[in-house]
């Protein structure tokens, strides 16, 4: 049995590579995940510690996935799995105090994104779309996701397309049909935009990240929305338009 390694980012990509020996549906999201799309690695003003692996998987590779894990040296969390293991699976690794958090088919914390479908699209994180959804869909931004963000929107252009760049229509589609994830999403832009001016970049850059942020922004507010999503804006913010999640 391979041991799990210390450096958490080598070991994110030692999943990886065991999980597509083994055919298992298996990707990366989180910070760790923003590392291993950065090119040319990440700009000294982005650069963090990371905590726990977060991955995704389908519903129909949840099975192999859990199995896959314990092959690989984690625990399971018995009584989590079986409360949720529908839609999220705990793994612990007892050694380095770390834990892996698995997404099985969407994303689900102060908002749902949907994952299913979506997963077979890049080899090792999820779209470069649903990585910067599930980074600012959290309805108490905290520093390290406004890092992660402006580190994604750094080192990758908006576009219309997956790949290489930030489908900015794929975003614009999941906010139009739900007001809330709009609500929160385009509030958490903002922010974003707002703390650029903090980080130790050089102005050239912080003007492209900002003008990312925009073309994002005009792309969002272009897409025609649906009727739910006027429905709910007309209620806006008196009544609740996010869940809060419970820490695991």
């Amino acid at each position: 049995m391979d041991g799990i390694l210390p450096g958490i980012v080598d070991e994110g990509r030692r999943v990886l590579a065991r999980a597509d020996d083994e055919d298992v549906t298996l990707r990366l999201l989180g910070g760790v995940a923003v590392v291993l799309r950065a090119r040319n690695g990440l700009p000294e003003p982005f650069v963090r510690a990371y905590q726990d692996l977060d991955f995704a998987t389908s519903r129909s590779a949840a099975k192999g996935c859990a199995s896959l894990l314990r092959e690989l040296g984690y625990e399971p969390s018995v009584q989590f799995n079986a409360l949720h293991g529908n839609e999220r699976l705990l793994f612990f690794d007892e050694e380095h105090g770390r834990k892996a958090d698995v997404f099985v088919g969407r994303f689900r914390m102060s908002h749902q994104i949907p994952l299913e479908g979506r997963l077979a699209l890049e080899p090792l994180t999820v779209p470069l779309a649903e990585l910067l959804l599930t980074k600012l869909q959290i309805a108490e931004l905290n520093e390290k996701d406004v890092r992660d963000s402006l580190a994604l929107l750094h080192g990758h252009p908006v576009s219309n397309e997956d790949g290489d760049t930030v489908n900015g229509a794929r975003v614009a589609e999941l906010l139009s049909d739900d007001w809330g994830l709009w609500r929160t999403f385009t509030g958490n832009l903002a922010v974003c935009r707002d703390h650029l001016a903090r980080y130790d970049l050089p102005e050239e850059d912080k003007r492209l990240v900002a003008e990312r942020i925009d073309t994002l922004v005009e792309r969002i507010e272009a897409e025609p929305k649906s009727r739910a999503w006027r429905l709910r804006a007309r209620i806006g913010e008196r009544k609740r338009w996010y869940e809060t999640p419970e820490e695991v």
